[in-house]
């Protein structure tokens, strides 16, 4: 019998295992430049701050989460509004099975349809299995932060990497608020299409 997996938007239930998936990542890795993994009450803060304007996305399999993506604000300066970052973070043994390339297209898509032009992400160094999939999912590299940050003994740079979402207007509309967004079929219809999509690859 295969396993079932599913991609939907967080709910505030989820906050437990999605933030013990990130405490991993904080304590044993650079991969965040955090030195503590947030409180629960703090990250359940995020998740209703992030998910204010942007999709925050949960897989799972056969019902516990093992991964997630979510859009954030990259800069907080009015001209920025239409360029958000990304974020991705999987369950070590479900690397390389294709889930991480559905989970963030999907995050892409449904930050196109909400109007945003642009994402950004950047990758803690060295990290070559991230900087691999970020250039197989069509990012273009921007540049190198060098020297940014210290943690676990050295200084770590940052490479950053862009990926445009829409074409560029010269009068473009604000984007539309993630509340604004849930109902319309395309939103929908989006979701449904990634989990089509896992129902193929899935073992």
């Amino acid at each position: 019998m295969n396993s079932k997996y599913a991609i939907r938007l967080i709910q505030q239930s989820d906050t437990q295992e999605v933030l013990t998936i990130y405490q991993y990542y904080v304590q044993n890795t650079i991969i965040s430049f955090e030195y503590e993994a947030p409180t629960m009450e703090e990250y359940l803060e995020r998740i209703k701050v992030n998910t204010e304007k942007y999709p925050w996305l949960v897989c799972l399999k056969n019902n516990k989460i093992i991964g997630f993506a979510y859009g954030s604000t990259h800069r907080y300066r009015t001209a920025y509004q239409w360029s958000p970052e990304s974020t991705i973070y999987l369950v070590s043994n479900f690397h390389t099975k294709g889930i991480g390339r559905i989970l963030y297209q999907t995050l892409f898509d449904l930050l196109k349809l909400q109007g945003y032009y642009n994402v950004f992400a950047g990758v803690a160094l060295p990290n070559d299995k991230s900087i691999g999939f970020h250039k197989a999912m069509k990012f273009e590299e921007i540049g190198l932060f060098k020297n940014v940050g210290y943690k676990h003994g050295n200084w770590r740079h940052t490479h950053w990497f862009q990926l445009q979402l829409n074409d560029y207007n010269l009068a473009p509309k604000n984007p539309n608020m993630l509340i604004e967004m849930i109902h319309q079929e395309e939103f929908k219809n989006t979701l449904i299409r990634a989990n089509e999509l896992l129902e193929k690859i899935a073992f």
